[in-house]
C-alpha cells in the first residue's frame, strides 16, 4: 500500500470520526442484510483476465457467495454502510484456477439537500486454487442527485492500487472517473442506465500501461409473477483499450475492443429465497492473439436473504 493510500485512508477515517453523532443527535438503529448462494454455470472459454490467459476450452463450476452488509444512519443526513462479500469457484476440470475472493467494502454518505455526496472504500483479496494472487485497494469519492423527476445522475473519482502475486511487472495504479446517468420510466420497476467511464492505467512495465474509454448501457424491468416483482436485467457494455507501448510479441502497441452482452433474469421463489438465470457472450477483439477470444457463460444460482 503506497502512501498515498494510507494518506487517503486516514483522511477516510477521519471523516468517519468528526461525522460521528454528538450528545445530542439521534442515530438510527443499525439496520443488517444477508444474503448466500449457490449455482452451476458453464464457461465456454476458462479464463483468467488480470494476466491475459484464455484457455479456448470449456468447463463447468459449482459457484458458492455469501454477502453481508450493516448500515446506520448517523443523523438525518449522514449514513454509514459496511459489507462484506465471498465468492467461490469450484471447476470440475480447470482446478488450478478454482477462485476465491473476499471483499470489504465501506461506504459514508452525506445528503446536502439537491446533491448527494460519499466516499466507498474497497479492499479485496483473490486466490487461485488456494494461492495468493490479486490483492486490490479501490477509494473512490462520488456526487449524485436528481435532475428532474424522471432522471438522475452520478460521478466519481476512482483511484486504485492493485498488486498481483509472483508477476510483479502486473502491480499497477488507475485513476478512473465516472459518469451515469439513469432515466426511470416507471420509478424502480423500469429504468435505463448509461454509463461512461475513462482508465488510465500505470503498471510497473511500461507495455502494460493503457488508457480506455468504457460504455455501458442497461435496462432494468420489474414484473409481477404470482403476485412477486420478478427483475429482467439486459446489459451491454464496450471497453477499448489503447496500449501505450509496443508489445514485444507482435512488435506494436496493443489494442483491444471488448463488447460484453449479458442478461439476467430473477424470478422470486418465496418472500425470502430466488432463482437467478443468467446468460453473456463475450467478444474480445486484439492484434494480440493471446487477447483474441470469444466466451460464453450461462448459469443459473439460487439465493437465500434475510
Amino acid at each position: 500500500m503506497t502512501a498515498s493510500l494510507r494518506l487517503a485512508l486516514a483522511a477516510l477515517a477521519s471523516v468517519c470520526v468528526s461525522l460521528a453523532p454528538d450528545a445530542t443527535a439521534s442515530p438510527g438503529a443499525a439496520e443488517y442484510s444477508a444474503e448466500v448462494g449457490i449455482g452451476t454455470e458453464y464457461d465456454s472459454n476458462v479464463s483468467v483476465e488480470e494476466v491475459d490467459r484464455a484457455s479456448n476450452q470449456g468447463d463447468y463450476a459449482l459457484n458458492l457467495d455469501l454477502g453481508m452488509e450493516v448500515s446506520r444512519a448517523l443523523s438525518d443526513k449522514v449514513e454509514i454502510a459496511a459489507t462484506y462479500d465471498l465468492s467461490q469457484t469450484h471447476y470440475r476440470e480447470f482446478g488450478e484456477v478454482d477462485r476465491q475472493t473476499h471483499i470489504l467494502g465501506t461506504d459514508v454518505a452525506v445528503d446536502v439537500g439537491a446533491v448527494d455526496s460519499g466516499v466507498s472504500l474497497f479492499y479485496i483479496n483473490s486466490r487461485l486454487n488456494g494461492s495468493q494472487f490479486l490483492e486490490l485497494y479501490r477509494l473512490s469519492p462520488y456526487l449524485s442527485g436528481f435532475l428532474s423527476r424522471h432522471w438522475f445522475a452520478r460521478g466519481a473519482y476512482v483511484y486504485a492500487e492493485k498488486s498481483i502475486a509472483d508477476r510483479p511487472e502486473r502491480d499497477a495504479t488507475t485513476h478512473s472517473g465516472e459518469a451515469d446517468l439513469y432515466y426511470f420510466r416507471r420509478g424502480l420497476r423500469s429504468y435505463f442506465n448509461v454509463g461512461y467511464r475513462f482508465k488510465d492505467e500505470s503498471a510497473r512495465t511500461d507495455r502494460l500501461d493503457y488508457r480506455a474509454n468504457s460504455l455501458k448501457v442497461r435496462y432494468i424491468h420489474r414484473f409481477d409473477v404470482a403476485s412477486r416483482l420478478a427483475k429482467l436485467e439486459l446489459a451491454w457494455r464496450y471497453e477499448d483499450r489503447d496500449y501505450r507501448s509496443a508489445t514485444p510479441a507482435i512488435g506494436q502497441k496493443r489494442r483491444d475492443e471488448r463488447h460484453r452482452w449479458r442478461a439476467d433474469l430473477e424470478v422470486p421463489l418465496t418472500l425470502k429465497t430466488a432463482v437467478q438465470l443468467y446468460y453473456s457472450y463475450g467478444n474480445y477483439d486484439s492484434n494480440y492473439p493471446v487477447t483474441d477470444y470469444t466466451q460464453h457463460l450461462v448459469g443459473t444460482r439460487l439465493v437465500y436473504l434475510w
